[in-house]
């Protein structure tokens, strides 16, 4: 039985079980309706016959500066992705700003420049907002909000209930990277040069596998908080499926696995904020592979799992050696403040 917390903790914030808890007991009782209730990366709605997508986010990251990125060109990328795995081409976004005073201007002005050049890499139009200051210790420096609101590709439809026993797992790249990033700055560790955030917008990439092969493509997630393993529990859990993973195929670079291996984190935990997984027929394996390989942001683009009919509602590893082992969502929070 539930019993609901005295008081909100951190790991609430994780994407993981305890973020579960919160949305399930707390928000969606006093918010249920059929559009909230599909709980995707953003909310898919139909007005006069144009189907839209619309996606809300917030960002928090510590530091604000960290290699491959920083809080403002991941508060458009986020959103912008949400957008995507919706099937929907992203239009527009508003930002909004928390900002404590004494905050350097010049360190303003660099994020907002930042979500300009992310803006247009990704096609999209800043188009409404609003701006807050607090007083000194009220928040910590900067935090952004950013909503977005897109049109879904035609022919797309991108739902959990259209992901069976049979079909194929992909994702776009290697794995954790975003986390390790953030974390070496945060502790001021020095890391190999090649570990920078993937932080990037895919609404590029999305489009171009959607418009080759919309009917090929039953679900696409980005596996930000929680990671791969929290993300694909939610699909499991939502389409009543199980999923079984290669771990010899789950791409990780041996420099994350190395850190990962020093600190005690699993990399099937670690966020990502430019990956996308993609659940295809099996058929349309490999001209999937090929359209995404073609995309810079999915040159390492590749198959780690398949659909099964069990465990149902539930993720299985298996492991080099050929066992399996159960991969549950995340419990806690391996990083705070990752995104």
């Amino acid at each position: 039985m539930y019993k609901a917390p005295e008081r909100i903790l951190l790991g609430h914030g994780s994407g993981g079980r305890l973020s579960h808890d919160l949305i399930k007991h707390f928000i969606l009782p006093a918010f249920a309706n059929p559009v909230l209730s599909e709980l995707h990366d953003g909310a898919r709605l139909t007005i006069d016959g144009a189907r839209l997508a619309f996606s809300t986010d917030s960002y928090v990251v510590k530091p604000r500066f960290f290699p491959g990125g920083d809080i403002g060109k991941l508060a458009v990328c986020g959103t912008v992705n949400d957008l995507a795995m919706c099937g929907a081409e992203p239009l527009y976004l508003s930002a909004g700003f928390i900002v404590e005073e004494g905050l350097p201007a010049g360190e303003l002005q660099q994020i907002i420049a930042s979500m300009q050049s992310a803006a247009l890499a990704a096609g999209v139009a800043i188009v409404t907002g609003d701006t807050k200051v607090v007083e000194k210790g009220a928040v910590d420096g900067l935090y952004i909000n950013t909503a977005g609101i897109g049109r879904i590709l035609p022919g797309v439809d991108i739902d959990a209930r259209r992901v069976k026993p049979g079909q194929t797992v992909i994702v776009s790249g290697y794995l954790g990277d975003h986390a390790i990033a953030v974390m070496s700055e945060r502790h001021g560790l020095t890391l190999p040069a090649q570990i920078v955030s993937d932080c990037a917008p895919l609404n590029k990439l999305v489009r171009e596998l959607l418009t080759a092969v919309p009917a090929a493509v039953t679900m696409l997630r980005d596996p930000t908080r929680g990671g791969l393993a929290t993300t694909l529990n939610e699909i499991a859990a939502d389409a009543g499926v199980g999923i079984i993973l290669e771990e010899n195929a789950v791409p990780v670079r041996p420099e994350v696995q190395a850190v990962c291996e020093i600190l005690g984190f699993d990399p099937l935990y670690l966020a990502n904020e430019g990956k996308v997984i993609v659940i295809v027929e099996k058929e349309y394996n490999e001209q999937v592979l090929a359209i995404m390989r073609q995309n810079a942001l999915a040159g390492s683009a590749c198959i780690i799992g398949t659909v099964t009919e069990k465990p149902p509602g539930q993720v299985a590893l298996k492991t080099m050696v050929g066992g399996l082992r159960l991969v549950d969502m995340l419990a806690g929070e391996q990083l705070p403040r990752i995104c």
